[in-house]
């Protein structure tokens, strides 16, 4: 990571995030009036919009992910507690 990168409070960029959404500001706009990357606000935008489900659910990018690595670390536990059983069920 770059000396001279930049950190932004998650209420900046939801700021940022809203005001593009409105549909007054473009990325080059943001960029001038805030000085931040047209890179890092695409990603913002990106990771902030809702993604509908099929049960009508809106989910962001970010909460997807989250919950995929919930799913991934909970698989893995479910997996070590079937090991266990068994191991268990073998000494009895």
């Amino acid at each position: 990571m770059a000396k001279d990168q930049k950190k932004y409070s998650s209420d900046f960029k939801q700021q940022i995030v809203d005001l593009y959404n409105t549909g007054n500001y473009s990325y080059p706009r943001l960029e001038r009036e805030y000085g931040v990357a047209r890179s890092s606000i695409s990603n913002w935008v990106k990771n902030a919009s809702p993604i509908t489900t099929s049960e009508g659910e809106t989910v962001t990018i970010k909460d997807y992910k989250d919950l995929q690595k919930e799913y991934q670390k909970l698989k893995m536990e479910n997996e070590i507690l079937k090991k266990a059983t068994a191991i268990f069920a073998r000494e009895q």
